[in-house]
């Protein structure tokens, strides 16, 4: 007797975050966004839109200080920039990141120490943290990959034992919480981005937070060209550009801000539901966290076995993008230490720095030193996902896994 092939389901298209059918954009930021225009000031250095946004964001996370800038990137960068590395310094960050987390540190001077990763979590660890120590780790960049958080206590205690701070890289956790503390307050600074994407935007932009007084004025000069708005005598003390958030990206800010409970709490619960969906499938896991955390699923990730899936991630990403579902394997193609800027040191001129200041064993990237990193990007297939998804959409994605892998 002939088996007959499972049925598709009729094709469904997905909500994007990269239009508005997948973002939350609406007549709230039309009006604030008009104001600022009819306002005629368009600069945060004299608009309110950039300042309100600064006071409600650090309100909302409990931490003294937070400053908008122009970029995620651009945050990264300002932490790095506050915790001013001599040139050579070492900062341990994560093989599986996008590679504006990266650059800045190059700039500034400093030696990026990738550290692999779990697999399960794509997160470093603070095992792996500590065998990338050395008497040169100026700090130590944790990111917060795909809005599940770190597991911060474990990284705190080695950090603060060896007196190393730590910046958490929180581009895709807003308001994820590490024991009942957001991401972004555990360490001595949090970096954001409202790029496109994320769980907020406002196109580019980024805000950096903190509790520290002395960190927080370096980042606050770092993102205004070094000069010392509101001094006595104010003149320009270090090297730095201009990194500032104008007045039209805090107007759709600050609309933004006060839709990202709702918008966090929504992902939440669609991706439960998801994981009930796929509860039970051979071949495919679910996202794995902490009992201590709490995810805000950025995007839903699955780990995908080869030896039972064909071709694994990238053989099922290509059967679900014939139903119109356009996952990601393996998120990054390859590890970011493959990548030509660090493999061919390609950086200032023909200068090579700062990685002429480098310990051999700091730009070893021997594939053998990073297990978690490969099998970790071999594994795992990045599900599209946003706040506009409804159980409709829910049941597509997961009858389609069914479907496929049936």
């Amino acid at each position: 007797m002939m088996v007959q092939a499972p049925k598709q389901t009729a094709r469904l298209e997905l909500p994007s975050d990269q239009n508005a059918s997948g973002r939350t954009l609406g007549e709230e930021e039309i009006t604030l966004v008009a104001e600022a225009i009819r306002s005629g000031t368009l600069t945060s250095t004299k608009g309110t839109f950039v300042k309100t946004l600064e006071q409600r964001f650090a309100d909302m996370l409990g931490v003294k200080y937070a400053y908008a800038c122009s970029s995620g990137s651009g945050a990264v960068h300002t932490a790095i920039a506050a915790i001013d590395p001599e040139p050579g310094d070492e900062i341990i960050t994560t093989s599986i990141t996008d590679m504006g987390a990266l650059t800045p540190i190059l700039y500034q001077g400093a030696i990026p120490v990738f550290a692999d990763v779990d697999p399960k979590t794509w997160n470093v660890t603070a095992e792996t943290i500590e065998n990338c120590i050395s008497d040169r780790t100026k700090a130590i960049i944790v990111t917060h990959l795909f809005g599940n958080p770190c597991n911060m206590t474990e990284i705190m205690e080695l950090a603060n034992s060896r007196g190393i701070p730590v910046i958490e890289d929180c581009a895709q956790a807003f308001l994820a919480t590490h024991k009942g503390e957001p991401v972004g307050t555990i360490g001595s600074v949090g970096c954001f981005s409202l790029q496109q994407g994320k769980h907020i935007t406002t196109g580019e932009g980024g805000i950096v937070t903190t509790n520290d007084e002395a960190l927080a004025r370096r980042m606050f000069l770092f993102i205004n060209k070094a000069f010392g708005y509101g001094d006595p005598n104010p003149d320009h003390y270090f090297i730095a550009l201009n990194g500032r958030m104008c007045e039209l990206q805090g107007a759709v800010a600050v609309a933004q801000l006060s839709k990202l409970w709702g918008c966090v709490e929504h992902r939440r619960i669609a991706a439960k539901k998801m994981t009930q969906k796929l509860r039970g499938i051979a071949g495919i896991e679910t996202p794995y966290h902490d009992d201590r955390n709490t995810h805000v699923y950025w995007k839903y990730c699955l780990r995908v076995d080869s030896s039972i899936v064909p071709d694994g991630a990238v053989g099922l990403a290509k059967k679900l993008k014939e139903r119109g579902i356009f996952s990601a394997p393996r998120y990054i193609q390859k590890p970011a230490f493959q990548c030509m800027i660090f493999e061919q040191q390609r950086t200032f001129g023909n200068s090579r720095f700062p990685f002429t200041l480098a310990r051999p064993e700091a730009v070893d990237y021997t594939p053998s030193k990073f297990p978690g990193t490969f099998a970790g990007l071999e594994a795992v297939l990045v599900l599209p996902w946003n706040e506009a998804y409804t159980d409709e959409h829910i049941d597509y994605i997961a009858d389609a896994i069914r479907e496929v892998l049936a």
